[in-house]
């Protein structure tokens, strides 16, 4: 049966913000069409009690949760593989109130003291929270740890904190999943795969239908803003796939990060030259956010996605490389070292080496990693071509400073394709920088300038410009160096607006029946890390399990 459509005049919310990576993406709506209708064979192509968009932390642990309470589950993902941003994380569960592990290692704590920690008015990771939501969040703390203990996932003997807003020691790290070929990288402090692998077991085992490389296009809902929701559609390899929920759909598709003109909205300086930690394996497009905000969600606490605390925003220790999140190397054994192309230079002491902005000025203290360094870092830079741009960070240095660092910088460890750059002078140096990102030419005699000047720091013992502590190195070895060196943007740190039950809300207040959300796509309170995903997504799936609308 061929849908009918409606037209409208005036420009959506969803065409307003979506953007090349996210045009196709929207909300179908079936007005003037019986719910009949639309259950009828010829629509939907396959079905379950509860549909995850997104198989990463939060959608794994909504299935699993669904599955325990007797629901089918359907998990959908345009990726190759399961575990989103989770899986190349550090693996650090930030769950407290009482947790077996927390008794282990003899750390008292509650849900209230969890709570009255996440509501702090003198911490900028926590004054924006949802007091609701943090209450319900503090109080599946411990079940949730102890939920992930039964499921299969397992910690290494040791608590780390007190960290964020956290009075005592409440993170603990996974072990890394065993099996090298399934993880998207080796490195030590990536684990995350032990987490997303084991829950993935667990889901298999229980029965879970996962599809992999479906890419959610729609939402489907009775009216274009009323009437509960009955399902998505995908597309898979050229066809379209419409896949029913009898009791709910959920949005896990990790946050809108990588969605240029939607972090924008949030915040103006944000621009295209900033990537997201995760990528490329896995981007927070936010597709199931934009989705959601057709059929009329709500989102909420947009203010944490510039609050000037946690790592909304973070710096990037791997340089000369585009994908340089700033604890995730891409090893050339990576599954997706094609994409990512180059490892890295780690920078171990900042004292080897200045940063500039893309017109060859040092702007702030190098050493600094506090908000002041990212204030200034993607603050206008003197570009009148482009007012909104601020263009990229380059580390400069000299061939002393690859010496003291013991770097070699040569592929698959640099990107000599606009991402790293060597000359004999510097002023050559600066005539070769070219990059997508690069609005103007950095100019020669600019970037002379600024390393002849810090050179007198060094002589003098003292930066007067930024108040650098003892700048300690001269930049006059030949070859010089120039490396791609920009912040990296990490957690959206808002999203869909929920109740405590991770319903979505519509934008008056009413929720929209049959819709979830959990994860780095629900808004509400800025924490970082895999717990709150963690906690939202087992709400989400129980309660879709227990008190789903019914088809």
């Amino acid at each position: 049966m061929k849908k009918k459509t409606t037209t409208n005049p005036t420009p959506s919310r969803r065409d307003f913000l979506k953007t090349g990576a996210t045009a196709g993406v929207g909300a179908t709506t079936l007005g003037g069409f019986t719910t009949q209708a639309t259950e009828a064979q010829n629509f939907w192509g396959l079905s379950a009690d509860l549909v995850t968009i997104g198989a990463g932390t939060a959608g794994l642990a909504a299935a699993v949760s669904a599955l325990d309470h007797g629901a089918s589950v359907i998990m959908v993902d345009e990726n190759v593989d399961i575990g989103g941003h989770g899986m190349c994380s550090g693996g650090n569960v930030h769950l407290g109130g009482g947790t077996s592990n927390q008794r282990q290692h003899g750390v008292n704590d509650s849900a209230d003291q969890v709570f009255s920690d996440w509501v702090r008015h003198d911490h900028g990771q926590s004054r924006y929270s949802d007091r609701e939501l943090v209450r319900a969040f503090v109080d599946e703390n411990a079940p949730t740890f102890e939920f992930l203990i039964e499921n299969g996932v397992q910690f290494q003997d040791q608590l780390v904190g007190p960290t964020g807003a956290s009075t005592v020691r409440r993170q603990q790290r996974t072990v890394q999943w065993p099996i090298a070929s399934q993880r998207v990288t080796h490195h030590p402090t990536r684990v995350g795969s032990g987490l997303v692998r084991a829950l993935e077991a667990s889901a298999r085992a229980k029965g879970v239908g996962i599809r992999l490389r479906h890419k959610m296009t729609n939402i489907v809902r009775e009216g274009p803003a009323s009437g509960r929701v009955l399902g998505i559609t995908t597309t898979h390899d050229g066809r379209t796939v419409n896949i029913r929920a009898r009791k709910g759909v959920l949005v896990a598709t990790g946050g809108s990060s990588s969605n240029v003109t939607l972090r924008r909205t949030f915040d103006p300086r944000l621009t295209e030259e900033y990537q997201v930690a995760g990528e490329p394996w896995s981007r927070q497009s936010g597709d199931g956010e934009l989705a959601a905000v057709d059929i009329g969600a709500a989102l909420w606490a947009t203010a944490n996605q510039t609050a000037e605390a946690g790592i909304a925003i973070s710096k990037t220790r791997h340089i000369g490389c585009r994908w340089g999140y700033s604890s995730l190397i891409w090893q050339p054994d990576s599954r997706v070292f094609d994409l990512a192309r180059a490892s890295g230079l780690t920078v171990t002491n900042w004292q080897d080496v200045i940063l500039v902005n893309q017109i060859g000025r040092r702007f702030w203290n190098e050493l600094d990693a506090r908000y002041d360094f990212f204030a200034a870092a993607i603050a206008y830079n003197g570009n009148s071509a482009r007012p909104n741009g601020w263009g990229p960070v380059w580390a400069i240095f000299d061939s002393a400073a690859v010496t003291r660092e013991e770097w070699d910088p040569q592929p698959p460890n640099i990107d000599p394709d606009g991402y790293f750059f060597t000359a004999d002078t510097i002023g050559e140096l600066a005539d070769r920088i070219t990059n997508p990102y690069q609005a103007r030419p950095m100019s020669a005699e600019q970037l002379q300038e600024t390393v002849s000047r810090y050179n007198s720091f060094v002589d003098q013992g003292e930066d007067p410009d930024f108040q650098r502590p003892n700048p300690r190195y001269k930049i006059q070895t030949p070859p010089f160096f120039a490396a791609w060196s920009t912040p990296i943007l990490h957690d959206s740190l808002t999203g869909l607006r929920t109740n405590t039950r991770a319903q979505v809300i519509d934008t008056r207040g009413q929720v929209i029946l049959g819709l979830y959300c959990a994860g780095e796509s629900q808004g509400g309170f800025s924490q970082h890390g895999l717990g709150r995903c963690l906690v939202f997504g087992r709400i989400a799936g129980r309660d879709a399990a227990l008190n789903g609308a019914t088809a």
